[in-house]
C-alpha cells in the first residue's frame, strides 16, 4: 500500500508521459510482431498468420544479390561523410557566430541557418531540380549557357551525387547542429576568454585551447549517437532528391530505398521484411555499443 500511495503521489508526471509511451508502444514495440515476415513465403491468399515458414531463404537470397551490398555500403559511406562533416562544419558555424559582436546580426545569421531544416524534403527535391533540370534547370540553361560549357545530365549521372547529397544533407541539416553547439560554446566561462587576452592568446589558439576542448563532451556525445544510427538513412533525401531515377541507383540506393523498392516494385514483402530486419539488428548492435562507450567514458569521468 505504501508503494502505491507513494507512486500515486506523482500520477500527473505518469499523465504527462502516457501519450509518449502511447506513442512508443504503438509504433515501435508493437510492429515489431512482424518481424515473422522475414521468416515466411508470404502468401497473400493465407496471410501473415498462415503463410508457409522459409527459415532464412529470404536472408539467403537478399545477400547473394549485389544491391543490397551496395546499399549496405552507400548508407555507411553517407552516414559517415554527414558525421565528420557535418560535426566540422557546425562547429565552424557556432564559432563564427559567437564572434559575431552585433547580437542582431548574429540571431538574423541563426535564423537563416536553422531555416532549411524546418523545410519538407519533398519541397527541397524540387528546389535542387530549379538548379540541375536539364532543360530548365538554373546551372544548365542560364550558367552553362553563359559560360559556354556543356549541359550536365544530372539525373542520368550518378557520378555528381555523391557530392550533391551531401551538400544538401549539410545545407539542410548543419543549422540544427549548430545550434546545439553555439548553446554549448556560450556555456563556456568568459573569465577563460579575458585570461587568455591577458595572456597574449590569439583568437585561434583561444579556439583551440578554450573552445574546443570546452565542448568536448557534447563533440563526443552527438558523434556516438550519430554513430548509432548509421546504419539508417534519411528516406526523403535519398529517394525524393534525386526523384527515384533508377539510372543513380548505384550512388543514391541505400537501405531504406532499398527496402521501400523491394516492398512496392517487386511484391515481396518476404525479403524486404529481411533487409529492413538486417538493417534493425546492425543498428541495435552499434546502438548498444554506442551506449557501452558513453558509459565507460562517463564512468571514468573523461567527459565530465
Amino acid at each position: 500500500m505504501k508503494t502505491l500511495k507513494k507512486h500515486f503521489r506523482y500520477y500527473p508526471l505518469y499523465l504527462m508521459i502516457l501519450p509518449g509511451f502511447l506513442l512508443i508502444l504503438c509504433m515501435r514495440y508493437l510492429p515489431m510482431g512482424g518481424i515473422i515476415i522475414a521468416f515466411k513465403n508470404i502468401n497473400y491468399a493465407d496471410g501473415i498468420i498462415r503463410s508457409p515458414w522459409c527459415g532464412f531463404d529470404n536472408f539467403q537470397f537478399l545477400f547473394k544479390t549485389k544491391d543490397v551490398l551496395i546499399a549496405t555500403r552507400n548508407t555507411l559511406l553517407y552516414n559517415l561523410a554527414f558525421i565528420v562533416l557535418g560535426m566540422v562544419v557546425s562547429i565552424a558555424f557556432a564559432i563564427a557566430l559567437c564572434e559575431i559582436r552585433n547580437r542582431f546580426a548574429a540571431k538574423v545569421y541563426q535564423s537563416i541557418f536553422f531555416f532549411p531544416y524546418f523545410l519538407s524534403m519533398v519541397v527541397v527535391a524540387y528546389m535542387v531540380f530549379a538548379f540541375l533540370g536539364m532543360e530548365n534547370g538554373l546551372l544548365n540553361k542560364s550558367i552553362f549557357s553563359f559560360l559556354n560549357i556543356e549541359k550536365i545530365r544530372f539525373y542520368a549521372e550518378p557520378k555528381h551525387w555523391p557530392f550533391i547529397l551531401v551538400f544538401v544533407n549539410l545545407w539542410k541539416n548543419v543549422g540544427y547542429s549548430t545550434v546545439i553547439y553555439l548553446a554549448a560554446i556560450l556555456g563556456i566561462a568568459p573569465e577563460l576568454y579575458e585570461a587568455a587576452i591577458i595572456d597574449g592568446a590569439s583568437k585561434w589558439q583561444q579556439i583551440i585551447y578554450i573552445t574546443l576542448p570546452s565542448i568536448k563532451p557534447i563533440i563526443i556525445i552527438l558523434a556516438i549517437m550519430a554513430i548509432g544510427r548509421i546504419f539508417y538513412a534519411d528516406f526523403g533525401l535519398f529517394y525524393n532528391v534525386p526523384m527515384n531515377s533508377g539510372a543513380l541507383f548505384s550512388t543514391t540506393q541505400v537501405i531504406d530505398t532499398y527496402v521501400y523498392r523491394a516492398m512496392t516494385k517487386l511484391g515481396d514483402l518476404g525479403m524486404a521484411a529481411a533487409a529492413a530486419l538486417y538493417q534493425s539488428f546492425v543498428g541495435f548492435v552499434l546502438v548498444i555499443t554506442a551506449n557501452w562507450i558513453i558509459r565507460k567514458i562517463d564512468s571514468d569521468n573523461a567527459l565530465f
